[in-house]
């Protein structure tokens, strides 16, 4: 079975080659994941997460398989876990022979095949264990080619070679070393005398030294090598044991040379494949993580059907933020969040700190979620995959001392407009927060004309109520259909809950005056008391 082009999270080597291309790749970069906050929920310590986005439905699907598994058999996760310092030990062998230089170390070769073996059992193991439980094809394709190895009579032979030479390197406890001196006694040439199953003994060194009575002892020290002391660098010592090394190899080179072959055109080309895994392993585990923290906290997790591009859709029912429900105790907010025929693109007012922001990130959220091949953060949901996520949200960039805040703002935006398609995702954030209302509704309504003319969903949460009153004006100038949503207020109480519906700035702020005293029955009575 040839796993040249194996992956746990491409279905097949045309994906694996779309994907390096970069052709079914989208635009969605770690900066629109800081903005959102999904950085701060799932992060790679070895690699960006921006590498893993796809459009592509046969990758999401495969890679939905391969999180079900592992949700589904934690021992998957264990297993992972097992393997992924052993690997790491296979490359750190292969960094310091590369360091080295020397392509004919054999006692390397054997650590290798050593580290090669124990992924190959740790997999086994944890993979036969779970066996009947796949369902994807990605981890019931390794298991097979994992027990074809381990069963192999090849791989039966390989532990035998091994443990026969592995017996006889690591019986190897000390060398005795020959160094010939010069009429100045330095150091002319040395060599390995002999190689002993024994560690030598310190000896009393001072007394045998001004007693001149060397016991005939070839396992005694009496005199310890400069290297090894307290006061030496590790370059001195380090320079010492290649040199015992180097002379070691010599001396079992013919017995390993033909070992030396077995590494290239067998273990190599096994563990390669092992290696290329290590970043799909890292995300997977990860990703798992997310989706069982998210599931412990009772939290609602759906694999959603995928629409065409084309659709342009975004229906989720339930939607909730993922970041915020891992942060908080209580039990969180969900909104339906529906991008339909009466709204491609959706203006978002209300209250501040009502949920304007945590409902815009969860729209990213859950589109970064899909891409991943995650499930989403929603009861159900219809989504289309896009070709991009740009945000616009309030930041402190250093352009601002040259343009000024709305000369930065302005910037960002026309840098969107640059990019954007109609099967892009724009999330607006407080945007032209930096000028007084009356510009920013006339500037925010070029930019919602604008991108109705491109026709990308949108979601623009903002301060300007003034805005829902310029809607059907820029309607009717054509492009995609532009609606409103509201950031409700109970009884004067934030309720984080999200409705479609006309706005009303007045209402809000009379609730919040009611609920701080500030009304002007309120205000009078507290004068007249």
């Amino acid at each position: 079975m040839d796993l040249t082009n194996f992956s746990l999270l491409y279905p097949n080597a045309e994906s694996i080659s779309s994907h390096h291309s970069e052709s079914g790749r989208p635009d969605i970069s770690d900066f629109t994941l800081d903005e959102m906050g999904f950085s701060q929920i799932f992060d790679l310590k070895n690699g960006s997460l921006s590498e893993f986005f796809t459009s592509d439905v046969d990758v999401i699907n495969y890679r939905r398989e391969t999180f079900a598994d592992m949700l589904d058999n934690p021992e998957l996760i264990r297993t992972l876990n097992d393997l992924l310092p052993i690997l790491s030990d296979i490359m750190e062998l292969r960094r310091l022979e590369a360091d080295s230089g020397d392509p004919n170390d054999y006692l390397s070769s054997i650590t290798e095949i050593e580290l090669y073996i124990s992924c190959v059992d740790t997999l086994d193991d944890g993979l036969n264990a779970v066996r009947d439980k796949l369902k994807g094809k990605a981890f019931k394709t390794l298991c097979d080619r994992i027990s074809e190895l381990a069963e192999s009579d090849y791989y039966a032979q390989l532990n035998e070679k091994l443990c026969e030479l592995t017996k006889r390197v690591r019986e190897i406890k000390s060398v005795t070393m020959g160094v010939n001196l010069d009429a100045q006694l330095r150091p002319s040439s040395a060599g390995v005398l002999s190689i002993n199953p024994e560690p030598f003994r310190s000896g009393e060194v001072l007394e045998k030294i001004l007693r001149l009575n060397f016991k005939d002892d070839e396992y005694t020290c009496i005199a310890s090598l400069v290297p090894f002391g307290k006061r030496q660098s590790e370059s001195q010592k380090t320079a010492l044991s290649l040199a015992f090394n180097t002379a070691i190899n010599e001396v079992y080179k013919s017995s390993l040379r033909s070992w030396k072959k077995i590494v290239q055109q067998y273990v190599l080309e096994n563990t390669d494949f092992l290696l290329n895994l290590m970043p799909e392993i890292e995300f997977l585990i990860k990703g798992t993580r997310l989706m069982s923290r998210l599931r412990e906290k009772g939290c609602d997790l759906c694999v959603p059907t995928i629409a065409s591009a084309d659709d342009r859709a975004f229906n989720a029912i339930g939607l909730y933020n993922p970041a915020v429900a891992l942060k908080i105790d209580d039990e969180i907010v969900a909104n339906d969040l529906i991008f339909d025929e009466k709204a491609t693109i959706y203006v978002l007012s209300g209250p501040n700190r009502g949920g304007k922001s945590v409902i815009t990130c969860a729209l990213g959220m859950a589109q970064v979620m899909l891409q991943l091949g995650l499930f989403v953060p929603a009861k159900s949901a219809t989504i289309s995959p896009v070709d991009a996520i740009y945000t616009h949200f309030p930041t402190g960039a250093d352009d601002t001392i040259d343009k000024g805040r709305l000369g930065e703002e302005c910037a960002r935006l026309g840098e969107i407009f640059d990019c954007v398609t109609s099967h892009s995702l724009v999330l607006l954030d407080e945007s032209l927060s930096s000028t007084g209302s009356y510009e920013a509704s006339y500037i925010a309504a070029e930019i919602l004309a604008g991108f109705a003319a491109v026709k990308c969903r949108t979601l623009f949460s903002t301060h300007l109520h003034e805005l829902a009153a310029m809607i059907d004006d820029i309607n009717a100038k054509g492009g995609a259909p532009i609606d409103t949503l509201v950031a409700g207020i109970d009884e004067g109480k934030r309720s984080f809950k999200i409705f479609r519906a006309k706005p009303d700035g007045k209402s809000y702020a009379r609730d919040i005056a009611n609920k701080y005293g500030l009304s002007l029955d309120s205000i009078m009575k507290k004068i007249n008391r």
